[in-house]
């Protein structure tokens, strides 16, 4: 037997076996690389390898900024902006049917387009709305499932960690990968407004709240301005060029704690306690950055890209057929991966494949940070889910059940986001990015 096909085996076999071990992400596919290597140029030659790749990987300037926006959305988190956002919310939304419902999807959009985590917006928003909605008599599965469902859309609107990873995987301009975030994040929050509106009309219990007073609405939005304006900030700031997204994430850091010491809702003693909770995520995804390195190293002695690519490009060649299979393939995989490990080893393989079809590397880029945030809210291992249900109160098997409504408007959506391109590229089109 070829000693390359032993070694892509042995890389494919070995990553399942321990991943159904619960062995971490980073150790199982970090020990895959390594032997599936090793396999080919020996141990000795492998151990050198794995540790040039693992430094290479980890060394990119680009990768600075994900530790400071992941400090500054833990800054957000910790320091009570997410309650001053939901308020907003409920100012813009409040008047709809399902209001609350509406006013989570709404806050869920908002605070992840400032904190760039679907997990944390599903935590800080769903233990404001869920106590609110339960009172209100809404049930408690479906308050649950739009919370659930809302939270990823801050995943595709800036600042992105995940469009960051993105970038660095593909060498894609960040500030072109920003901007054509925003309108398939707000179709999004459309879709999962659209089913709660559906929703709604059926189940007379979910009813309008009362229109504020124009003073209140007018104070309410006002005390939520100076959150949304760190995104102004940032973005503006990289598409003018006053500075690199870097830099842009070491003022939004900055501009978090002048924030929260304004508001005064954060105090010192807290500061440790925020910076082991971005220390913690940040090795995780910087780890999981280098190991992806060797990974695709190891992908790449064992013929696993060529394979793949030849596979799909010899099954058929129409690029209608060969974009649906990829995220037939992206679908399946973000239900086992987390996004930043999917990016990390499918981007690579699958990248050249869709621009050899003519598919544009910024546009597929929003299609699979779209497709891979479907999986962080569907089992078995869907990171958001299980947050969700956990801060809602709801068994995970009730929960998915509410959830199918949201998860078929969203694959709908996706395939728009899929075959109609100018909804991602036209921003970047016009702002002249790409």
């Amino acid at each position: 037997m070829d000693i390359t096909l032993i070694s892509a085996l042995l890389l494919i076999v070995l990553t399942g076996v321990l991943l159904l071990a619960r062995v971490p992400v980073a150790v199982a596919l970090g020990l895959s690389a390594f032997f599936a290597i090793a396999v080919v140029v020996g141990l000795q030659e492998a151990s050198f390898v794995a540790a040039q790749r693992i430094t290479t990987g980890m060394g990119s300037v680009t990768l600075l900024a994900i530790p400071l926006f992941i400090l500054a959305g833990t800054i957000m988190n910790t320091g009570g902006i997410a309650l001053r956002l939901i308020e907003a919310a409920d100012v813009i939304v409040g008047r709809m049917p399902g209001s609350l419902a509406q006013t989570n999807v709404v806050a869920n959009t908002m605070f992840g387009s400032v904190s760039g985590a679907a997990v944390a917006s599903a935590a800080a928003v769903g233990t404001v709305m869920s106590p609110r909605q339960r009172a209100q008599g809404y049930h408690p599965g479906f308050s649950a499932a739009v919370n659930v469902a809302s939270a990823p859309s801050g995943m595709l609107i800036p600042p992105s960690n995940t469009l960051i990873v993105y970038s660095l995987v593909s060498g894609t301009s960040i500030a072109a990968l920003f901007t054509a975030g925003y309108v398939p994040g707000l179709l999004w929050m459309l879709a999962c407004g659209l089913v709660v509106w559906l929703v709604s009309r059926r189940d007379t219990s979910m009813r309008s709240g009362a229109r504020p007073s124009f003073q209140t609405a007018t104070i309410t939005l006002a005390r939520a301005v100076p959150a949304v304006l760190m995104v102004v900030i940032v973005i503006g700031g990289i598409l003018t060029g006053v500075f690199t997204p870097t830099e842009s994430a070491a003022i939004a850091v900055l501009y978090c704690l002048g924030l929260a010491a304004i508001y005064r809702t954060l105090r010192m003693q807290d500061l440790p306690q925020v910076l082991l909770t971005a220390t913690r995520t940040t090795v995780i995804v910087v780890l999981l950055v280098g190991v992806s390195a060797v990974l695709s190293w190891a992908m790449a002695i064992s013929g696993i890209p060529d394979a793949l690519a030849s596979a799909i490009l010899g099954f058929t060649d129409s690029p209608t057929v060969i974009l649906t299979i990829m995220m037939v393939l992206l679908l399946v995989i973000g239900t086992f991966m987390d996004p930043t490990p999917a990016i990390l080893i499918f981007v690579p393989i699958l990248l050249p494949i869709a621009t050899a079809l003519g598919v544009d590397p910024v546009h597929f880029g929003i299609m699979v940070t779209f497709n891979l945030s479907l999986g962080t809210i569907t089992p078995p291992v869907g990171v958001t889910l299980f947050i969700g249900s956990r801060v809602g109160d709801v068994d995970v098997e009730r929960l998915v059940r509410r959830l199918l409504p949201f998860f078929l408007a969203l694959v709908v959506t996706l395939l728009l986001v899929v075959f109609v391109p100018q909804l991602s590229l036209w921003l970047p089109d016009v702002l002249n990015l790409r």
